[in-house]
């Protein structure tokens, strides 16, 4: 099959110039028919080549002009199509292929998936295919010898091999097939029987690695989705409790690298014709013990790649190791693996190229379970995504081009510093490489524009390897035509943290690598990507060829001259060699120069025009203690970490490593005037402490600015599969300061039913949400590091009439950190006054004991959940164990309680265990002396409670969903509500004030302004914070205006009750008091009757109330 596609190469030229002749002689469509199927069979005789052809195949939808296997074609009359997909003959052209491939598919019963289509008129041709629910219709490609090459690999490929592409590989080896529960089985047994060697070694720096991109406690196997995970461990025939976390992620690791590595080896194939001696995977296959294992080593060592060309594929590579844990299990389960991948035809990944761009990314996909990837923070970006942010980078080299426009091609740089399996790398490898063509380049020197235009980091091993082999995917057809080596520019490398500079005398004059086998130091000298690359092929040249270090240092001065300037560069390589040295006899080397190589590479690389992708979202907490100590200092240094003392014990330090990841390659590697797209939390934009750090958009104190571009609100679409991120993308520019209002569009889904999918297309997403121009501005004018104000241009300037601070102070509701302990319900009351009450479990997050017990009322208070409370009405639902003491904010005495409460005291004690392992109780009521930890309050302590919670009059909201409800409380039984810690209350001695504060909080301009500056339906929507920013002025018995909202709230409380029971009436009147609240509370503000209607379709609009407006008001509007 291989020397047929190298045949195909050679006979397109020729195939070309009989089309373009049949064009032109031919005077209609039946002629050009019948001149190009003789032509296909002259040409499938000649490759000998049996095609099964239909002529004019009568379908269900139609009759096909041609069928060939599973490739229709489509005849049009010659010069008929146009390079405007849009253009009447052609879009019928189009839909008639669409139906003819749903017709084949409902005659002969195959999935429509695997079936291809093709337009055809002499002048182009429009591939076209249904890919996972969505037609994917590429763009005209005019006839020469490169699309007649495309066209006949498709003809020919689709009646040969198993196609390669993701269904396939995901029924073949995805985590419900036996065969990959037998090789991660045997993986992990292998691996456990390894603890002292160098297996163990790589085992130990794949956790270190590996731990600072999922999170140290996930990386742990502390995953939130445990039953998820158990159901999956039983799945994979091992047993949950017994089973070794981070070994079983190492070895389904190691099982997905086998995949990949032997993908590539399929694919690469396919272009070199096994040129050079190198095995074909089929005779590989069929290999047994000792053969198998040194055909595998030699792939494994890089050698097979270095054969064809490919000088760094494998480089890194912590995934051998299994060669040096080799048995028999081991070698059978490997060898079905590499049975099933002979059957595949590789030559598929370039006549499917939208399967191809995401073939390792879903095969991954199916072997861990959603749940578990996304606990262990793997969320992969959407096509459509990745499509949309290089688009917004405004760089046309880096889009897809329109037909018939040519891009110059002067040299763009681009850099994704958090690649993954490397989506933006492979788009825009794919966009340049069709300018290239169009702008007429030949092969060789497009393959160098790619490879020295576009690079890739990351932390993850697994990432890097699957970014290589998809990268390679994309530009395999170049390879034939490679000038030199090949060195893919994709490197396992932290974009964040680079080898640091030695500290002291003795560590003078290098940088240190921290690694599981110890510090390993580099020269300073050594100061560019050719030294190190050199430096790192004669480390190994030397150490495994046995020399000694004089013969080592004698080279490098030779080779290396400039390490002759200072004795303490040849004292940090002897350093170097002997380390190495050592470890090789120990049976411990083979990866570390190369893991010094592509550590060291984010030092040398040259300054980028872009930088673009998706940075991990790891919270700080959730980094490992190491990489956070060392990460501390550029926090500072960037400018980024702006809390200290209290604000940080309270969570307004919250960082996320994506807003570090940020600044840090901004300052590393994008050129002064370069841009800069990221998918980043929307979190950043609207949070008052843990994004204040980085709306300063500055690179430290007196570093260059960052003008922010454009802003991609997404928050209110699932972007990513099955995770309710809040996500947004946006631009900015290095070297210019920030101007407000900056560009800010707000992405709103319209349609109905189907949703948006991982396999969406860019243009299926545009078409089922509406685009909303908003402008943003930071919501207190004097900080420019405050939380953004976002809205349409007429509403920001109205909004700006409701902002300030307020003239009351709200508070969080009690805080417990065990629900389930201090939440409880009224059985029955006792004739002696005690009562019996049984704990609230259901829903907790802390499981406990459920218990029925006898217990003391005068600490039960009633309890106000968030879910208690509407518009306008609260309503107790349970009641408050009440611990705490107001005055000293800590618990009530232990012997007041022993002696007052004995009932109480005892059913504490019952989970004294449970209140003592609480992270709040820990936090705020402990404190370390030495190495002995005091603690400072009772175990029964809670948080958030002080004179205010006994207030006799409460406006309270709940500070979570995508509105804010107030309601007026009091008491209930002669006790003071008690609202959780997810209710922000508002205290106030006077009655009339607290029905004046809850007309205010539920009206249009506060709503509004809630919406426009905080994150709707996030957790700090509507935090005690948002009056420090939204101005409610203080109550004044003598202003008639405030008396005629505290009046018409009152009203509106007295409503409420029977319009929820659904009394029609009452709801009518209710909507009237409503109305009129929202016109006093304009005027207390200064709003005007427009000014207060344009904030009530503005917040029907972000509520997504008024799906009449479209994108033409919006840019009316803008």
């Amino acid at each position: 099959m291989l020397q047929t596609y190298q045949r195909i190469r050679e006979l397109a030229p020729a195939f070309a110039q009989d089309t373009l002749r049949a064009t032109r002689s031919a005077h209609n469509e039946a002629e050009f028919e019948r001149q190009m199927n003789n032509e296909i069979e002259r040409l499938a005789r000649e490759l000998g080549v049996d095609l099964f052809f239909r002529e004019q195949y009568t379908l269900a939808t139609g009759r096909a002009d041609a069928v060939y296997n599973r490739l229709v074609i489509e005849y049009e009359p010659p010069g008929s199509l146009r390079r405007d997909l849009t253009h009447g003959p052609t879009a019928h052209a189009v839909e008639q292929v669409k139906n003819y491939i749903a017709g084949l598919a409902q005659t002969e019963r195959h999935e429509r998936d695997r079936l291809l289509g093709v337009a055809f008129d002499g002048s182009f041709f429009i591939f076209v295919r249904y890919h996972q629910g969505h037609w994917i219709v590429e763009e005209p490609l005019p006839v020469n010898p490169a699309s007649c090459e495309r066209f006949l690999r498709s003809l020919f490929s689709l009646s040969s091999g198993r196609a390669l592409i993701p269904e396939n590989l995901v029924e073949d080896f995805g985590n419900h097939n036996p065969l990959s529960q037998e090789v991660t089985r045997a993986l992990y047994h292998a691996l456990s029987d390894h603890a002292d060697d160098l297996t163990a070694r790589l085992f130990e720096q794949w956790q270190l690695f590996f731990g600072e991109t999922a999170g140290y406690e996930a990386a742990a196997g502390q995953l939130q989705h445990k039953a998820e995970l158990r159901d999956f461990l039983q799945g994979m025939g091992l047993k949950p409790e017994q089973t070794d976390m981070p070994r079983f992620f190492f070895a389904l690791q190691t099982y997905f690298a086998f995949i990949v590595k032997n993908i590539a080896r399929l694919v690469l194939q396919a272009y070199a014709g096994g040129a050079l001696g190198a095995t074909p995977l089929t005779t590989v296959a069929s290999l047994a013990g000792d053969a198998l294992r040194r055909e595998l080593r030699n792939l494994e060592s890089g050698g097979f790649f270095r054969t064809l060309g490919l000088k760094n594929l494998l480089e890194g590579d912590f995934f051998a190791w299994y060669l040096d844990a080799w048995d028999a299990s081991v070698e059978a389960a490997l060898g079905q693996v590499l049975q099933r991948l002979a059957d595949y035809n590789p030559v598929t990944v370039q006549d499917d190229p939208h399967s191809a761009r995401d073939l390792l990314k879903k095969l991954y996909h199916y072997l861990l379970p959603r749940e578990i990837r996304h606990d262990l923070g793997e969320f992969y970006t959407p096509d459509w995504l990745a499509e949309h942010l290089l688009a917004q980078l405004d760089e046309p080299l880096f889009q897809m081009p329109k037909s018939g426009a040519v891009s110059p091609l002067s040299p763009k740089r681009l850099l994704d510093p958090a690649c993954g399996s490397g989506t933006f790398l492979v788009l825009a490898a794919r966009a340049l490489k069709a300018n290239c063509r169009q702008a007429g380049l030949a092969e060789a020197d497009t393959l160098e524009f790619i490879l020295h235009n576009l690079a890739g980091l990351d932390l993850n091993p697994l990432a890097v390897m699957a970014a290589r082999v998809n990268f390679l995917l994309a530009i395999a057809d170049l390879l034939p035509y490679r000038r030199r080596e090949v060195e893919l520019p994709i490197y396992l490398a932290d974009s964040i943290l680079t080898p640091t500079l030695g500290q002291g005398l003795w560590e003078h004059n290098r940088r240190i690598l921290e690694t599981a086998v110890g510090p390993l130091p580099l020269p300073l000298a050594v100061d560019s990507r050719a030294k190190i690359e050199k430096l790192t092929d004669l480390l190994e040249e030397y150490i495994t060829g046995g020399f000694t270090t004089d013969a080592f240092l004698q080279r490098c001065r030779r080779e290396l001259p400039e390490l002759n300037a200072d004795s303490t560069h040849e004292t940090t390589l002897r350093d170097l060699f002997e380390r190495l040295q050592t470890l090789h006899r120990d049976g411990l080397d083979g990866i570390w120069a190369r893991v010094i190589k592509n550590a060291f590479m984010p030092l040398f690389l040259e300054p980028f025009d872009y930088i673009v992708g998706n940075p991990p979202w790891i919270n700080w907490e959730s980094l490992p203690q190491a990489y956070r100590d060392r990460s501390a200092p550029l926090w500072q240094e960037l400018g980024l970490f702006v809390h200290s003392g209290m604000d940080t014990i309270l969570g307004k330090g919250k960082k996320d490593l994506s807003t570090l990841m940020t600044y840090a390659v901004i300052a590393s590697f994008l050129k002064a005037g370069g841009k800069l797209g990221f998918v980043i939390t929307q979190s950043v934009w609207k949070t008052s402490g843990a994004g204040q750090g980085f709306r300063r958009f500055r690179i430290g104190e007196n570093g260059p600015h960052l003008r922010v571009i454009h802003v991609d609100d997404l928050s209110r679409l699932q972007v990513f599969e099955g995770a309710s991120t809040r996500t947004s993308v946006f631009v900015l520019q290095k070297g210019q300061p920030t101007c407000y209002p900056v560009d800010y569009t707000y992405w709103q889904k319209i349609s109905r039913g189907r949703g948006l999918d991982y396999d969406s297309t860019l243009e299926e997403v545009l078409a089922q949400t509406r685009r909303l121009q908003f402008q943003a501005t930071p919501v207190d004018p004097n900080d420019p590091t405050s939380a953004w104000l976002t809205a349409r241009p007429a509403a920001l300037g109205a909004v700006q009439k409701v902002l300030g601070k307020s003239d009351y102070q709200a508070h969080a509701g009690a805080t417990t950190w065990a629900n389930s302990v201090y939440w409880l319900e009224k059985v029955a009351e006792r004739p002696d006054g005690l009562w019996i009450v049984r704990n609230v479990t259901e829903g907790a997050k802390r499981k406990v004991e459920a218990v029925t017990v006898e217990i003391e009322p005068d600490l039960l208070y009633p309890l106000l959940r968030g879910r208690d409370v509407q518009r306008w009405l609260a309503q107790p639902s349970a009641y408050l164990l009440m611990t705490q003491d107001p005055k000293l904010r800590r618990g009530l005495d232990p012997k007041t309680m022993q002696s007052r409460y004995p009932k109480t005291w005892t059913y504490l004690k019952r989970f004294e265990a449970v209140l003592r392992e609480r992270s709040g109780f820990k936090r705020y009521f402990t404190r370390k002396q030495g190495k002995q930890v005091i603690e400072t309050g009772p175990f029964y302590s809670i948080f958030n409670v002080g004179d205010y919670t006994f207030a006799p009059w409460k406006v309270v909201w709940p500070n979570m969903g995508d509105r804010i409800v107030a309601a007026v409380i009091s008491e209930q039984d002669g006790k003071p509500i008690t609202p959780q810690h997810i209710v922000t209350i508002l205290p106030t001695e006077d009655q009339a004030e607290a029905f004046y504060i809850a007309a205010t909080v539920n009206s249009i301009p506060f709503q509004f302004a809630a919406h426009a500056y905080s994150q709707a339906g996030g957790k700090s929507f509507g935090t005690p914070e948002i009056l420090e920013k939204i101005l409610v002025p203080r109550f004044d018995r003598q202003s008639s205006l405030h008396v005629q909202l505290s009046t018409l709230s009152r009203h509106a409380h007295a409503l409420a009750p029977v319009a929820y029971a659904g009394d029609a009436t009452a709801q009518a009147e209710l909507a009237q008091v409503e109305a009129e609240i929202d016109r006093a509370a304009a005027r207390l503000w200064g709003l005007t009757e427009d000014e207060l209607d344009g904030l009530r379709q503005a917040l029907s609009e972000l509520k997504g109330e008024d799906p009449a407006r479209t994108d033409e008001d919006d840019e009316a509007e803008a």
